[in-house]
């Protein structure tokens, strides 16, 4: 029984770190847009590396600590409150750990997401640019302004 209390600590401490982890990700593959080739020749087209820009985020450390903080509260609170609960119980409270985790990492995330659009967006502007796609998107053409966002959100700070 013990051995399937641990595994099962295992499983969900792995689980809510690769949550974390392919989300980060996500971000970035989410801002992928397959609509280029019409922006791409435009003169006033820029690019970012939307997943440079969320990794390099002042904001993003934070947000990982915070983040394994709750991990651990989330695997402490898991081991004392199922200790006497049967498989099926520790099932469904480790489904309800899962989605409160993923709430969290959401709470913490969305603000860092909006900060990297608000900087693309105050960049883009200033540099008279009418698109901005993510570089990942781009095979050819297309301003980069991925070190001028990373400058303004580190001046943020």
């Amino acid at each position: 029984m013990i051995n399937f209390e641990k595994k099962q600590i295992k499983i969900i401490s792995f689980v809510i770190a690769a949550v974390f982890v392919l989300s980060i990700v996500a971000i970035g593959i989410s801002q992928y847009d397959t609509g280029m080739a019409s922006a791409a020749s435009s003169s006033n087209v820029g690019v970012v590396d939307y997943r440079q820009l969320v990794s390099s985020s002042p904001q993003l450390a934070q947000a990982r600590q915070q983040m394994q903080d709750e991990q651990k509260k989330a695997e402490d609170d898991f081991n004392s409150k199922t200790a006497n609960m049967s498989d099926q119980e520790k099932s469904d409270y480790a489904n309800t750990v899962r989605e409160d985790m993923l709430k969290k990492q959401k709470e913490l995330l969305d603000p860092i997401v909006e900060t990297v659009k608000a900087n693309v967006q105050s960049i883009a502007d200033a540099k008279g640019l009418a698109v901005v796609l993510d570089k990942n998107s781009v095979i050819y053409g297309g301003q980069d302004i991925t070190q001028d966002v990373m400058s303004k959100m580190k001046k943020q700070q």
